[in-house]
């Protein structure tokens, strides 16, 4: 089984590592649940990120959700083509233009 980390970087930065999928989403929103920033705004790096599906783009979505309830900005970095083509194909890629960082792969 796939094993995916939430790891802080620094005060304003994390990453996630590993896979991004149904099989992994459940165990990282639960710890994720429980995450509240301190600051305005926050990077989270995808560039780790081997795989997502659906269940992972999801998850994204409400762990920017509850930043933003926590007055946290959320920029997402080396977005995966894979996530990148799930926004589009959900055609949600417009809403969330404010949360990614173009960055270089």
């Amino acid at each position: 089984m796939a094993i995916t980390e939430w790891h802080e970087d620094s005060e304003c930065r994390a990453s996630i590592i590993g896979q991004l999928t149904r099989d992994t989403v459940p165990a990282l929103w639960t710890q994720l649940q429980h995450w509240q920033p301190q600051i305005p705004q926050y990077e989270v790096c995808l560039k780790q990120i081997e795989r997502v599906d659906s269940a992972g783009m999801a998850m994204l979505i409400h762990l920017l959700q509850h930043a933003k309830s926590q007055n946290c900005h959320i920029m997402l970095s080396f977005m995966p083509s894979q996530l990148n083509t799930l926004f589009k194909l959900s055609n949600i890629d417009a809403l969330f233009a404010e949360h990614i960082q173009v960055t270089e792969r």
